[in-house]
């Protein structure tokens, strides 16, 4: 089966980048329209917080990340947009790897394409794994693709 629709996750890093080298590539070989989901990991948002007696304004920090999320999508749109006839960016916030199975189920995905940071032991057990996590429990095939650099692992 050829993907129709293929579901790039990232968080915009730079291991995320052969991940959506390969996602388009994929994309303009099997002619498949490509969606790119970026998932705000609520985790790390913290409610409510203090820092030296400051309320933390939820509301701002989610702004001023929705901001971040649309320029990045605006400059992938720019750089593929051309080569690519059908490209859709999505942002969720929630625990990425439950949110990317959903977006995929909901959305009818053929094929799952993310990075991987290759962290192991104490980092791996600390954070998980957000790409171990949708390999276990999507309902497609979920192709991982490995950081070129494992400087930060």
């Amino acid at each position: 089966m050829l993907p129709k629709k293929i579901l790039l996750c990232t968080d915009f890093s730079e291991n995320s980048m052969p991940a959506r080298a390969l996602a388009v590539e994929f994309a303009l070989k099997f002619n498949a329209e490509l969606i790119i989901l970026h998932v705000v990991n609520s985790s790390r948002l913290g409610y409510p917080a203090f820092e030296v007696g400051v309320p933390f304004d939820l509301q701002a920090v989610l702004k001023a990340i929705e901001d971040s999320v649309q320029r990045n999508f605006a400059e992938i749109k720019e750089d593929f947009s051309k080569s690519l006839k059908e490209l859709q960016t999505m942002s969720r916030i929630g625990v990425p790897s439950n949110e990317i199975v959903k977006f995929a189920d909901e959305e009818g995905v053929d094929l799952i394409v993310m990075g991987t940071h290759g962290w192991t032991g104490i980092k791996h057990l600390i954070l998980g794994s957000t790409a171990e996590n949708v390999v276990r429990s999507a309902g497609c095939p979920v192709l991982t693709v490995r950081a070129l650099s494992l400087e930060s692992s």
